[in-house]
């Protein structure tokens, strides 16, 4: 009954927050969720025991048999610090690890699981990759979190949150595992400092469904820390695919105040190919930010989280990465990129150039507007000291104060009349298009066409990008 209590109270403070505009309810973010939103670009570094058994991922499998030999993890130049710099090149203002994935193998020494690195001849038993790591993001200010894979574990059997076996059997080793999980995660909590995110792989189901009670934990150690996802809560969700983006438009806010996962997804969000997901609800209860992912090697018709030999063609190209960012946090969303350290240790050369060469294109393209200015008016104004070339917008409302904007006009003055040169429905966080067909003008306007409030634009600019 308490427990029901602490869910039903923990949910009302995590998403009953609104403004109430005449007969309009506005949903607003909590701190942990506005932070992320703005935070807008983050990474993942995907690290396990089968990047060195020298053959191609297979994740089936990996769900299944366990790596035959521990000892294989060997990484000759490990740089823990060298993943965060690759991060910090593309312009990550986040980034997590790894820490366990299908294996169910721990990348730092942990008290309840036994199958961790202290095991390993790798610095005699006394590495912790999860520490070094965490270290490194404060060290280049990045802010860091930990994703948890307890969904499977080929190493005790784990499928879908369940242990194999029957009867009394499999009762006692579920009620192991539950236990063992909820371990890690109060060491995770515990004994890395404040954590900007935990995403628990594939979410982290619930204990109604006999699963590890891991949302007290997080919740009581690590207030601050966005917590993605559970059966019970999320605080941001899946955008739907893993193409790194989302579709248009794309609101914050959500039908549910949790997601699921898969075959466990409630059958509207399931539906017309997680459309719900891909694009929000407009009229959402929740507040629920989307977030697009995506493995860096993820060309050529591959799909690689993790490290494999000869696979270097893989790496995105440079337009492909652009156009990601465009159509995740340019649709409101964040984007993770996920990148993999080889066997040496090290994110390779070729994945590291091209995040900072990413790094370095976004902040060409985003980092000196023609003019920019902010309001709160119905129509807002930009004039510049003479006819320009305009092939870029951005827009942004303060997220803090929740969707206002429902549709809006951008238009240029031609001659003695105003043309529509963009139009859209959400905003959110961030909006930004890069034109069709480029506009020559002095004279450019935003007009909000419905809202439901006061809006509040913190950002209207224009640009001219190569």
């Amino acid at each position: 009954m308490m427990r029901s209590f602490f869910i039903f109270l923990f949910t009302f403070v995590l998403f009953g927050q609104y403004t109430r505009c005449g007969a309009q309810e506005i949903i607003t973010p909590n701190e942990r969720q506005l932070k992320w939103q703005e935070a807008e670009l983050g990474a993942i570094f995907h690290y396990d025991l089968h990047v060195f058994d020298g053959k191609k991922y297979n994740q089936a499998r990996n769900r299944l048999v366990p790596v035959p030999d521990i000892q294989i993890f060997n990484p000759s130049q490990l740089d823990v610090e060298q993943w965060v710099l690759s991060a910090k090149a593309m312009g990550a203002k986040f980034a997590l690890i790894t820490a366990t994935h299908e294996t169910g193998f721990a990348l730092f020494p942990s008290q309840y699981n036994p199958y961790n690195v202290s095991q390993l001849n790798f610095k005699e038993g006394k590495a912790d990759l999860v520490k070094d790591f965490v270290d490194a993001c404060r060290k280049h200010g990045i802010k860091p979190g930990v994703y948890l894979g307890i969904r499977w574990n080929s190493f005790f059997g784990v499928h879908d949150f369940v242990v194999d076996g029957t009867g009394e059997f499999q009762l006692g080793r579920q009620q192991y595992y539950n236990k063992m999980v909820e371990g890690m995660v109060q060491e995770i909590c515990t004994n890395y400092g404040e954590l900007f995110e935990i995403w628990f792989d594939g979410g982290a189901s619930s204990p109604a469904k006999g699963a590890p009670d891991v949302l007290p934990i997080v919740k009581k150690l690590q207030p601050n820390c966005l917590f993605y996802h559970n059966d019970e809560l999320a605080e941001a969700r899946w955008g739907g695919s893993e193409s790194g983006t989302v579709g248009y438009p794309n609101w914050s806010t959500f039908t549910f105040h949790y997601t699921g996962s898969g075959e466990s997804a409630p059958a509207a969000i399931a539906a017309n190919h997680y459309q719900l997901l891909k694009q929000g609800d407009r009229e959402g209860k929740y507040f629920m930010p989307a977030m697009a992912d995506a493995p860096l090697r993820g060309a050529q018709g591959r799909h690689e989280w993790f490290w494999e030999p000869g696979d270097e063609h893989t790496i995105y190209p440079l337009q492909d990465l652009l156009n990601m960012y465009y159509k995740s946090v340019g649709r409101n969303a964040t984007l993770i990129l996920g990148i993999t350290p080889d066997t040496s240790g090290l994110v390779p050369k070729g994945d590291f150039d091209r995040l900072k060469a990413f790094g370095d294109a976004v902040n060409k393209r985003f980092s000196t507007p023609l003019a920019r200015t902010h309001g709160t008016e119905k129509i807002i104004h930009i004039t510049l000291p003479k006819i320009q070339h305009v092939n870029q917008l951005v827009i942004q409302e303060d997220i803090k104060y929740g969707h206002r904007v429902l549709s809006f006009v951008v238009e240029a003055k031609i001659g003695s009349g105003w043309k529509v040169i963009d139009q859209g429905t959400a905003i959110g966080n961030k909006y930004m298009k890069l034109l069709a067909e480029p506009v020559h003008a002095k004279s450019f306007r935003l007009r909000l066409v419905e809202t439901k409030a006061t809006p509040f634009i913190k950002d209207f600019s224009i640009y001219d990008v190569n």
